[in-house]
């Protein structure tokens, strides 16, 4: 669990605090315990759930397909892109 330093303060309605110690005591853990373990978890699912991108098999199919298409050129960007890099984006000191 590692060296617990930190702090975590909350304020609580009372009946949602009442519904905390209740569950806490049907599981035989502390407020505290039961509290830090729960945000703990929402916290892992919040970060699995932004790790990755679900979409529908066709979307990605599509997408595949597209990746592997031959570039077009579009002359107005390729353009920009050449002066771009023939012109310092900034001066130098």
């Amino acid at each position: 669990m590692g060296n617990r330093t930190e702090q975590l303060a909350a304020r609580v309605d009372p009946a949602r605090m009442e519904r905390i110690r209740y569950a806490s005591a049907l599981q035989g853990a502390t407020v505290s315990a039961f509290v830090v373990d729960a945000a703990y978890n929402r916290a892992e699912q919040v970060i699995d759930e932004h790790g990755s991108t679900l979409v529908p098999s066709d979307y990605f199919d599509r997408l595949l397909a597209a990746l592997d298409e031959r570039p077009q050129v579009i002359p107005e960007l390729a353009a920009a892109s050449r002066r771009v890099l023939q012109e310092p984006a900034f001066e130098q000191f």
